[in-house]
């Protein structure tokens, strides 16, 4: 990471077109999918390793293509990297419903596993929308880091680096018209964290339709998690 205003104009990924590094979107996949994996039986409407199965089979086609770094963007790449995104966002949203269902509808004994549920489904929900807000923003990792800015879709998100070009030097020298700077998937799983514990934007805010949607959505879910499923498995547990 640059350290110095020097290093910051010079040594961003954008000026030598490296792309994102590949190995941080394999490491939180692999997380959602080992959370899905330990879920309690319960919660879930497929054999227990179909969906993991599922999403291995579309993420190692992605590893072929970019096994490094993400600097090629075909048709096939963006469908099955959506497509792998989709999956996970819509079977954590499913365990979340019948974990809430549950709640309303039986007699829960074991609050202790409840919980521990519950944190597994929040987490996974941050993960799968770090990743949908990854993917969908200005076209995706490809093609934030690979085509020029003028040729970029409209970005998704504004951060805060977008407008720092008028703050102090030291802050200015990081702001994406100085040193060329764009987001990475480390900063959307933040948003997703903001957003899931703030319950709402914090200091990205979201510009189109479909952000301002995603962010809902992960905001109920996120909600209906913390306040209904963890308050009823404390109440259990006294």
């Amino acid at each position: 990471m640059p350290r110095t205003r020097a290093e910051a104009h010079t040594l961003h990924s954008r000026h030598q077109r490296r792309g994102e590094a590949r190995w941080p979107a394999v490491l939180a996949t692999l997380t959602a999918m080992a959370l899905y994996l330990v879920l309690p039986q319960q919660l879930l409407i497929t054999p227990r390793y179909l969906v993991p199965a599922l999403e291995m089979l579309l993420l190692l086609p992605l590893i072929a293509i970019n096994p490094r770094r993400l600097t090629r963007q075909t048709g096939t790449f963006r469908v099955l990297s959506l497509a792998l995104v989709l999956v996970i966002v819509a079977s954590n949203l499913v365990a979340l419903g019948i974990l809430v269902h549950e709640l309303i509808h039986a007699q829960v004994a074991d609050g202790r596993s409840l919980l521990v549920a519950a944190f597994q489904v929040w987490l996974t929900n941050v993960i799968a929308f770090g990743l949908a807000f990854w993917e969908m923003d200005r076209g995706g990792p490809v093609n934030r880091t690979q085509l020029p800015r003028e040729e970029l879709p409209l970005a998704d998100f504004r951060f805060s680096q977008d407008e720092n070009d008028d703050a102090v030097g030291e802050v200015a020298a990081g702001a994406s018209g100085a040193s060329d700077w764009v987001p990475a998937l480390v900063d959307y799983l933040y948003v997703s964290l903001t957003n899931s514990t703030a319950f709402s934007p914090t200091d990205t805010m979201p510009l189109s339709p479909r952000a301002k949607l995603l962010m809902a959505v992960q905001c109920v879910a996120a909600l209906l998690t913390s306040l209904l499923v963890i308050a009823r498995a404390v109440s259990i547990l006294h």
